[in-house]
């Protein structure tokens, strides 16, 4: 590419730009955890996929018309876009638990209980509680703008920036969760030695499927009543699915000749279930923890990893770069959602709906990308919000 003796006609042009945009690709855009061999590569492809999901929602559920708390409100009183959230919200934080579960049991293959405790201590219990006090009580700020109701002159404040910060958890609860989770797994690995794990690669694929009655009564125990993302029951199990069920090869393999049939029935239940609860809060009990959402979830689970595993096991330049900036992405996305929605209230309250959503939805991505790059290069602010200890590290749930 870079011959000073080559000569470049216009017809030629073309392919010299598509040569040099691969060669940056390839030795700029790589996994900051080396993507090998011994890695999954569908499963990095599921989590950055899930995560772009999470964006999109959040740029919806801003502006939807059935959640009332922490948003900017609907546009109008029927809003068709709203169906997203129906389709995506019973299964997608299940699904990112139950890849955080296969990663755990892969990570401890070749790390040891202290190195794991220590990583997932600073990548998951860091960001969340000293990058709360550190940098996102900017979000926290701006949630209770967006809630209303609060004057902030007539607070101290020392008094102020506390709320900001108990305010500013925002997405950060699934890394608070996982830290748990990660934790009282080193216990359940102790006690059971493997002997658990080992039965579990036996599972024939019909017990799989009626594993829905377990998803079903984990949704109903041990959920917090007020900030109802906290479901410890569903993503506790689904965390630990991921562990001791999908993480052996021979399982998914079964599981995989059955790809269409769990794509089928996904589909199926999720049309149904959003035609059904269209217009009713779709994340509060009963709507969410029925067994119509439970069954949806699960199967949407086999079928996304099983489809994933059957077509996406593979990786190349954009992939390995959408892998390697995903906990970014997930970790401010919501800040520059959370501003530009503030911001457009304020300065333009009749702006066009289409135009509201492509500001905010470009502004999230572009948003975190930019946040990502700049805070992952200072040194004290990358490890106390991201929980990476060096520029080039990259994080992977």
């Amino acid at each position: 590419i870079f011959n000073k003796k080559a000569e470049f006609p216009p017809r030629k042009v073309g392919r010299v730009f598509i040569d040099f945009v691969l060669y940056y690709v390839k030795n700029h855009c790589k996994d900051g955890n080396d993507m090998s061999s011994s890695r999954k590569p569908y499963l990095d492809n599921i989590r950055w996929a899930t995560v772009v999901l999470v964006v999109i929602y959040h740029v919806i559920y801003m502006f939807n018309g059935v959640q009332p708390f922490g948003v900017i409100g609907p546009f109008r009183e029927h809003q068709f876009q709203d169906g997203f959230l129906y389709l995506v919200y019973p299964w997608f934080m299940a699904l990112l638990f139950v890849v955080s579960g296969m990663s755990a049991r892969y990570c401890l293959q070749s790390h040891t209980t202290k190195q794991f405790l220590k990583d997932k201590t600073r990548k998951l219990l860091v960001p969340s509680t000293i990058g709360l006090f550190v940098f996102q009580w900017i979000l926290g700020l701006y949630n209770v703008k967006i809630g209303g109701g609060v004057d902030f002159s007539a607070i101290p404040k020392p008094v102020l920036y506390l709320i900001a910060v108990l305010s500013g958890v925002g997405p950060l609860w699934y890394i608070q969760m996982l830290w748990l989770f990660s934790v009282l797994l080193l216990a359940v690995r102790k006690m059971e030695k493997d002997r658990f794990w080992n039965f579990c690669s036996k599972a024939p694929v019909w017990s799989i499927a009626l594993l829905v009655i377990v998803v079903y009564g984990s949704a109903q125990v041990l959920n917090t009543p007020v900030v109802t993302v906290y479901r410890f029951g569903i993503y506790g199990f689904s965390f630990f699915a991921g562990y001791f069920l999908f993480s052996h090869d021979e399982v998914m393999e079964r599981l995989c000749k059955w790809w269409w049939m769990f794509d089928l029935a996904a589909a199926v239940l999720g049309i149904s279930y959003t035609l059904r609860y269209l217009g009713e809060n779709y994340a509060v009990a009963p709507v969410l923890n029925n067994i119509h959402a439970c069954a949806y979830c699960w199967f949407a689970i086999l079928g996304i990893l099983t489809t994933m595993k059957h077509y996406a096991d593979t990786a190349n330049g954009f992939t390995r770069w959408m892998a390697s900036q995903s906990w970014g992405l997930y970790i401010f996305h919501y800040l520059p959602i959370a501003v530009i929605a503030c911001g457009l209230r304020e300065h333009a309250p009749n702006a066009p709906e289409v135009l509201v959503y492509l500001l905010v939805g470009i502004g999230a991505f572009a948003g975190a990308y930019l946040l990502n790059a700049l805070i992952s290069r200072i040194p004290v602010l990358r490890w106390c919000v991201l929980g990476l200890r060096k520029e080039k590290e990259r994080v992977q749930g």
